[in-house]
């Protein structure tokens, strides 16, 4: 469902992006409506798709989860069938947090993982990533330092 947004929808999802346990009556009171109507707007956001779901962003080092791995995975054969059958192998592996189809790259596929280190990754690539039916090769990057960690999308 395609909704056109005014600069108070833009100003909602803007603050819901930044604070997703923002208050409805603190959302209201910022972008200049009172609770009920805003209220509205929201369940229309969410209604539209607009607004996909709802999440708790946890920090990975807190967690022990100290190492980033951008992998760049190749298949034996670009089919459907080949490519729907890794991705349903990998949509259970905790360590993905996220999976790209990509093109203009060796790759066909562009992994995010995170492990707690080397060893938890190499546990992981040679038990797991290698053995899937399908993978001819990987190729593994390793995040130093993170620049930017945002999840916000920009809002015209």
């Amino acid at each position: 469902m395609k909704i056109t947004l005014d600069r108070i929808d833009k100003n909602i999802l803007r603050l819901m992006q930044a604070n997703g346990r923002i208050s409805n009556l603190e959302l209201a009171d910022q972008v200049g409506l009172s609770p009920t109507p805003c209220s509205r707007r929201v369940r229309r956001l969410e209604e539209s798709g607009l607004i996909d779901r709802y999440v708790t962003l946890l920090n990975p080092e807190a967690l022990g989860l100290n190492l980033t791995a951008i992998i760049g995975i190749t298949m034996d054969r670009h089919t459907p069938d080949r490519f729907e059958s890794f991705e349903k192998a990998i949509v259970n592996m905790p360590e993905i947090i996220e999976c790209n189809i990509v093109t203009g790259q060796a790759a066909d596929f562009l992994v995010k993982a995170v492990v707690k280190d080397m060893q938890h990754y190499e546990k992981f690539l040679l038990g797991h990533l290698t053995r899937l039916s399908g993978v001819t090769g990987v190729h593994s990057s390793f995040v130093l330092r993170q620049l930017i960690n945002k999840t916000e999308l920009p809002i015209d």
